[in-house]
């Protein structure tokens, strides 16, 4: 199973829209929301192309694909809107045989994190900057974020393929690919 994984959207359709052209390209089987999907927050500027209303649009006509935990800057009115579930404060998944905790990451993150396997992958956002390393017998990956990136980081994501992580600028060039 082929896994696009992205973060951080903040209400920008510009990068909406490119994150879904990405999903196509990729030929992904499931996109997997690390939460922040329609708001800014306080702490950031608007992206460019900030339209909340467009990104409900755009990510609603695929609601099927998607699996997504809450954010931050998740509230229950966005719930009411989305028609796949964004309130779950986190997922667990095994796919092709990873154990894969998945959570925005303001709550559970590396240094507080759940219970994992030896192996098992972490998955947050929340720092909108890109990482992957391997702690105390698991591994964590944040995709950084698709519309406000820090740090001088691409605007990104992930693919997860094989036990393989492969991250990748929203214009699809590969700058990091890690196994598992």
């Amino acid at each position: 199973m082929k896994i696009l994984i992205a973060s951080d959207i903040h209400g920008s359709a510009l990068y909406c829209e490119q994150l879904i052209n990405a999903f196509c390209t990729e030929k992904a089987d499931k996109l997997l929301l690390l939460g922040d999907i329609l708001y800014h927050g306080p702490r950031n500027d608007l992206p460019d192309g900030y339209n909340p209303k467009k990104v409900i649009e755009i990510l609603n006509n695929m609601a099927e694909k998607i699996i997504c935990v809450r954010g931050n800057c998740e509230a229950e009115v966005d719930q009411m809107v989305l028609s796949f579930p964004v309130m779950s404060e986190y997922s667990v998944l095994n796919i092709d045989g990873l154990e894969i905790f998945a959570t925005h990451g303001h709550k559970i993150n590396p240094e507080n994190p759940p219970k994992l396997s030896d192996g098992a992958l972490l998955l947050n956002g929340h720092t909108h900057i890109p990482v992957f390393k391997e702690i105390n017998g698991f591994y964590f990956a944040n995709p950084g974020s698709v519309s406000i990136p820090k740090e001088n980081s691409e605007r990104g994501y992930i693919i997860l393929e094989n036990k393989k992580l492969t991250f990748k600028n929203l214009e699809g060039k590969e700058y990091l690919k890690e196994e598992i």
